[in-house]
């Protein structure tokens, strides 16, 4: 179980840094979108690259960070008996589903992804959009993405069965850190009592 520990670890690690990154991607699908729509709108010309681009930026975030979603517990759930269960079982549940739909589907979508990509590499496949990307990068995402969450699913599947061997904390526990806003707004409140504080003792 060690080795399998070693290997969660170094799956999560890899999933954070990541995540930590791609999330820039979101930036930058946002400021390409305002560039093209001030010249768009200033100078009459645009372009379906600039539109096609934001696209592409969204689905590499959106695929490469479902794996770091995962980590994070943060994909949307409805518990609606799950969370009247006892933690044991609340374990094998995501056990069971982990093994059972999450594997299945991620290796069902890489058995079509990956064929899909290389056709699309091979062919040079380019938008059908006058003055498109070629489409391969963004096809590139699909089997990408799905490696990723396969590999935190797994990472998720050996935490669960090691905490029920007594050997982890609870991985589901999330551990509460503040926001750089929820600091920057302690530091004010503080600072504004300590004035305060002062203006009354004089």
């Amino acid at each position: 179980m060690q080795a399998l520990l070693k290997f969660s670890k170094a799956v999560d690690g890899l999933n954070t840094q990541i995540g930590k990154y791609v999330i820039w991607l979101i930036l930058a699908s946002t400021v390409i979108s305002a560039v093209n729509a001030i010249v768009r709108k200033a100078f009459n010309v645009s372009s379906n690259a600039y539109l096609e681009v934001q696209w592409y930026l969204f689905a590499a975030t959106f695929l490469l960070c479902a794996a770091y979603t995962l980590l994070n517990g943060e994909h949307v759930k409805i518990d609606v008996i799950y969370t009247h269960f006892s933690k044991r079982k609340q374990m094998w549940i995501d056990i069971f589903g982990f093994a059972f739909f999450l594997t299945p589907f991620c290796l069902a979508i890489l058995w079509y992804g990956v064929p899909f990509f290389l056709k699309g590499y091979q062919s040079g496949e380019v938008s059908s959009n006058a003055g498109g990307l070629i489409r391969w990068p963004v096809y590139a995402m699909i089997p990408l993405g799905f490696s990723l969450l396969l590999l935190q699913g797994w990472s998720e599947l050996i935490k669960r069965l090691a905490f029920l061997q007594g050997l982890i904390e609870d991985p589901t526990h999330k551990k509460i850190e503040k926001t750089p806003e929820e600091e920057l707004a302690e530091a004010i409140q503080k600072l504004a009592e300590e004035k305060a504080a002062k203006a009354h003792a004089a």
